[in-house]
């Protein structure tokens, strides 16, 4: 995200003439892009982990082509994305937003899913061109909502429980930024990603009706 900083602000800068500042923060998006794919990508994993050196999975990684950081068709991307099915994945649709038995922020063991990381899920596998994981996985976390349509921060896949701050917006905000990107040829999720990468343009269908999946 400190990368995202420095890019948007040099694109900012170069639209408005300022040149001079523009190239010396774009210098310095670079070099921070460099170091991470340098140092925070590890071969043996053929995933991005949660630090530099570590061999834990977070999943904030999903960001990684959301913001255009690299594009979606990377190598690297695809093996993050891989890894994350595999060790951060929760009853195939709930995603924990790192491994919390080992976890180094000081909160204790036994957070419940952090429901926007689900919705990541979602927008990764758009970006992916998997619509159909895309619209059956939406369709999973719509049936978590309560009576009123709302979500909590986290769930815990085990009792069926919401957990942590409730409504949060983060999670309502995951949720619409995932219809609309199903639901749109060009999505929040393509218009966010400010980089290179040419948008998929493959026509989709809207969202599926829970129970025709």
């Amino acid at each position: 995200m400190a990368w995202v900083a420095f890019d948007r602000a040099a694109n900012e800068l170069a639209a408005q003439a300022f040149n001079e500042s523009g190239r010396r923060w774009r210098e310095i998006a670079d070099e921070i892009h460099s170091e991470v794919c340098q140092h925070g990508f590890d071969r043996d994993l053929n995933s991005f982990v949660q630090a530099y050196g570590s061999k834990r999975l977070d999943a904030s990684l999903l960001l990684i082509p959301m913001v255009g950081f690299l594009p979606p068709e990377d190598p690297r991307v695809r093996g993050t994305l891989r890894a994350i099915e595999d060790r951060l994945l929760v009853e195939g649709e709930f995603v924990l937003r790192y491994a919390a038995e080992h976890a180094a922020d000081g909160l204790p063991e036994g957070e419940g899913a952090f429901l926007p990381c689900s919705f990541w899920l979602v927008d990764n596998y758009i970006l992916q061109g998997r619509y159909a994981e895309a619209r059956k996985l939406f369709a999973r976390l719509l049936l978590r909502c309560n009576d009123v349509g709302l979500l909590a921060e986290e769930f815990d896949p085990l009792t069926g429980r919401m957990l942590g701050n409730f409504p949060q917006a983060y999670s309502h905000v995951g949720l619409i930024n995932s219809a609309l990107s199903l639901s749109r040829q060009k999505g929040p999720v393509e218009e966010r990603a400010e980089s290179e990468w040419s948008p998929i343009t493959t026509d989709r269908c809207g969202v599926a009706n829970p129970e025709q999946d």
